[in-house]
């Protein structure tokens, strides 16, 4: 039909499999914490992969597409009252929205960081532990602890939002960012495989970094320590 609004690409592939992959990885890591005991060695995995695709999505938010970058969709107290309006148009991200992408990845941030330094008094120790100390440990532990309500209520607003759309304003949000296609808008450019690469590259330094490989081996206990004493 001649009033369709015809569909365009908005999301690029990267921007859409770091996405999902972030669901599957903050899923991941708060079903095996809640696990506890062997699950903790999935809950420290994941936490290195959200730290990696964090890295990569604020490299991608400047080097991405045009609707990846956050100079396109970041903007200030006047677009959010013209949205709220009703008068704001446009493709990709609205200008709520941005806060809400922002306020995530802030969070997963702070709980991925102070993640790589904590301990649960039993057998998980985070993969920088050894930089810090137990009573360090201790207070990024608390810290940890305490961002983990903010993740979960960060995610209850997003899948809300995502009802609000579908039920109140019947647009989907979750079909784009399976296919990339959105009624309106001008298609996204920009993004190609150089700046893609640079990207991953930051992400993988990211994650050898915080996994703690590049950390020197502690010394060997001395021989015979921990026997029981001869007579």
């Amino acid at each position: 039909m001649d009033g369709e609004l015809k569909q365009v690409r908005v999301w690029d592939l990267p921007t859409r499999v770091f996405h999902w992959a972030l669901v599957l990885c903050v899923t991941g890591s708060l079903v095996s914490v809640k696990i506890g005991g062997n699950a903790m060695v999935w809950h420290g995995r994941c936490g290195l992969a959200v730290i990696g695709l964090l890295v990569f999505r604020l490299a991608w938010g400047f080097l991405g597409s045009t609707y990846a970058r956050f100079a396109q969709f970041v903007r200030g107290p006047a677009a959010i009252r013209a949205y709220l309006r009703g008068e704001w148009r446009g493709a990709g991200h609205n200008p709520l929205g941005a806060l809400s992408v922002l306020a995530m990845l802030g969070a997963l941030l702070l709980l991925a960081g102070t993640g790589l330094f904590a301990n649960d008094d039993i057998a998980f120790e985070g993969p920088l532990y050894a930089l810090v100390g137990k009573a360090f440990s201790d207070r990024l532990t608390a810290l940890h602890n305490l961002f983990e309500p903010l993740i979960l209520l960060l995610v209850a607003a997003h899948l809300c939002a995502i009802a609000y759309y579908v039920r109140i304003r019947g647009e989907t949000l979750i079909l784009p960012m399976i296919t990339g296609r959105k009624a309106g808008g001008e298609p996204a450019r920009g993004g190609g495989t150089a700046v893609f690469c640079i990207a991953l590259a930051l992400a993988l330094a990211a994650v050898y970094g915080a996994s703690g490989a590049w950390l020197p081996e502690p010394p060997a206990a001395p021989a015979g320590a921990g026997s029981a004493p001869s007579f």
